[in-house]
């Protein structure tokens, strides 16, 4: 079998080696080595090259002006923060040339002291990176019958709000499990007008099964009692009239609403019968279905288990409290990641923050006991970023090292070991986000065993300018069923993000107003409190 063609099996397979064999040809996907090159720990600055790389592009969105200073990012690549800025018009144009723009993202070699390759462009096509993510825990997807690891964890309902079905959930017991009444009113034997009982006789939910009822006979009964053997039909309180006095009266249905045979009886087994396929393996178990368990006779249900994640936050220059000072900031995404994950149906054991240091990362790293590791900033080639070094004295193998998408195209994925994998996010936060939603996402969603979201197109409200090659991620706000942009969506805001309702999803060359782009949910728009 070539590079280049796709192995037998199911769509999904073929979709990833395609995916893998695209990568494999832009030359971004590296297959693990039998052994890593050794690579010099920085001494100091890099040499700098005779072209400095261009900085991360700018939005044409952001109301910050193109000349005005860049703006410091939380904690991506900080050697690259020392960098002049670049004079090449080219990315600023998205109508520049193929050719320019090509010799202004040619990938600098690395200096003689650089602490790993600078391999990070062109990256891997954006929908590639999330197809390869997708499919990075081969050996563990879920079958319709079994969770990831064969076993399923059974929880209460109380605590299964928000996790996946790890097995089919079939009905306990018929639904409904007798005869019961719809309404409150009489229950009746046959044609009217109906003989009535003494004074307090009646049927009441909950109660056992009552006597039989005689033919031309009725009986008061409440809504969800079990119908007396011989009941023909309900009728509603507001559709009879007593007449007589207590154990002589009769019952009389309105001219206006004759009783037909099984009127408002809802039968035995209506709604399903024992043994039922109520929900297959994989659904997202919702309050809904956290009642319709109850009702079917559960009293926990067999889930996918979360899979752990821990966060490491990387830098020297992070404050976890207080206002900034001394070119000191405050860490924007350790409060924001661990939710964040928990709502993709993640488990977040801890959020550990580290400074630039390269053994403290790789100790970190190869110490931790969870299935996935979650890194922010330290993913370029900067003097202080270890991402790339640790992975390669672990024997990593990268899956995704780059991505063509702004903001974030540093970001990378990488298989530790067969059931542990590492994300490495940029530090700026909306790059952070982008990482999240690209490689952090479909990830989880593999390994929880939760569907694929159907795609959700809405049509621009205004033109927005794309990147020359690479997809853009822009927040936006649902407007009378169309997508607005956002003005604050450079890589370094969050002001944008935390107004929207989603990220428009911004093709190379951009998309006019009226343009249908997909629109990525955001976790909390479709999880619930405590998930």
């Amino acid at each position: 079998m070539t590079d280049r063609e796709p192995r037998g099996g199911d769509a999904l397979d073929r979709e990833f080696d395609e995916a893998l064999a695209l990568a494999k040809d832009q030359g971004t996907y590296r297959r693990r080595p039998e052994t890593w090159p050794e690579q010099p720990e920085p001494s100091g600055r890099p040499e700098r090259p005779e072209r400095p790389e261009p900085p991360e592009w700018t939005d044409p969105w952001d109301p910050t002006p193109q000349d005005a200073a860049p703006q410091a990012p939380a904690s991506q690549s900080r050697g690259a923060l020392h960098e002049p800025p670049s004079t090449d018009r080219t990315l600023h144009d998205p109508t520049a040339t193929a050719t320019a723009t090509d010799r202004a993202r040619a990938p600098r070699g690395p200096g003689p002291t650089s602490p790993a390759p600078a391999h990070h462009r062109p990256g891997t096509s954006w929908p590639d990176a999330r197809a390869i993510a997708a499919r990075a825990p081969r050996k563990a997807r879920p079958s319709p019958t079994t969770t990831l690891n064969g076993t399923p964890l059974a929880r209460p309902l109380a605590d299964a709000l928000g996790h996946v079905l790890a097995a089919p959930l079939t009905a306990l017991t018929d639904l409904p499990s007798f005869d019961t009444s719809a309404m409150d009113g009489w229950a009746l034997a046959g044609p009217g007008p109906w003989r009535l009982p003494a004074a307090g006789h009646s049927i009441l939910a909950g109660h056992a099964e009552a006597d039989p009822l005689p033919d031309g006979h009725a009986i008061r009964i409440a809504t969800g009692a079990r119908v007396p053997p011989g009941a023909t039909a309900v009728l509603r309180t507001e559709h009879g009239t007593a007449h007589g006095s207590a154990g002589d009266g009769w019952l009389y249905a309105a001219p206006a609403h004759p009783v037909s045979p099984g009127q408002d009886i809802r039968p035995r087994g209506q709604e399903c019968r024992s043994g039922d396929l109520l929900l297959p393996a994989g659904a997202l178990i919702t309050p809904v279905i956290l009642g319709l368990a109850a009702a079917a006779g559960y009293d926990e249900l067999p889930t996918v288990p979360r899979p752990r994640v821990e966060i490491l936050v990387l830098g020297d220059e992070l404050l976890r409290q207080g206002l900034p000072h001394d070119g000191r900031i405050r860490d924007a995404l350790g409060p924001m990641l661990a939710p964040w994950l928990r709502a993709l149906g993640a488990e977040p054991l801890a959020t550990r923050r580290l400074a630039d240091d390269a053994e403290s990362l790789y100790e970190a790293v190869a110490g931790s006991t969870a299935d996935v590791v979650l890194t922010t900033g330290g993913t370029a080639a900067g003097p202080v970023d270890h991402v790339h070094p640790t992975l390669r004295r672990l024997d990593a193998e990268l899956l995704v090292d780059g991505v063509a998408v702004r903001p974030g195209h540093p970001m990378l994925l990488a298989r530790l070991a067969p059931d542990k994998h590492l994300v490495g996010l940029p530090g700026n936060p909306l790059a952070a986000v982008s990482g999240l939603l690209t490689l952090a996402e479909p990830l989880l969603r593999t390994l929880t065993g939760r569907p694929t979201p159907a795609p959700c197109p809405a049509p621009l409200t205004a033109a927005v300018h794309g990147h020359p090659r690479d997809t853009r991620l822009v927040p936006v706000v649902f407007q009378d069923d169309e997508a607005r942009p956002l003005r604050f969506n450079g890589p370094a805001m969050l002001r944008g993000v935390a107004v929207a309702d989603g990220l428009a999803v911004i093709p190379p060359g951009g998309a006019d107003r009226g343009s249908e782009v997909e629109v990525l949910d955001l976790p909390w728009s479709t999880a619930w409190p405590g998930t």
